[in-house]
């Protein structure tokens, strides 16, 4: 009897699993669906850096990268005449 009880627990974990991995398919193929976008853009690679040009990107919606800190007396570059 012990035999039975085990072999529905596994199945009942196999099913839960299985459930679970359909239902985030489902949310993210449902999220690909809704997030239309005629234009994707494409990267640029230059000297220093890369750059998304054009996509559906809103810049307004991007944060700020942060600013390198400077050490305790330097001189910033602007005052410098760069």
């Amino acid at each position: 009897m012990a035999l039975g009880h085990g072999r529905l627990r596994e199945a009942t974990a196999l099913f839960g699993a299985v459930g679970s991995a359909v239902a985030l398919t489902g949310a993210a193929f449902l999220t690909v669906q809704h997030a239309t976008c005629d234009d994707p853009g494409m990267y640029v690679r230059y000297d220093s850096h890369v750059e998304l040009i054009r996509g559906c990107v809103d810049p307004a919606q991007v944060p700020e990268a942060p600013r390198p800190q400077q050490e305790a007396g330097a001189v910033p570059s602007a005052e410098l005449g760069d």
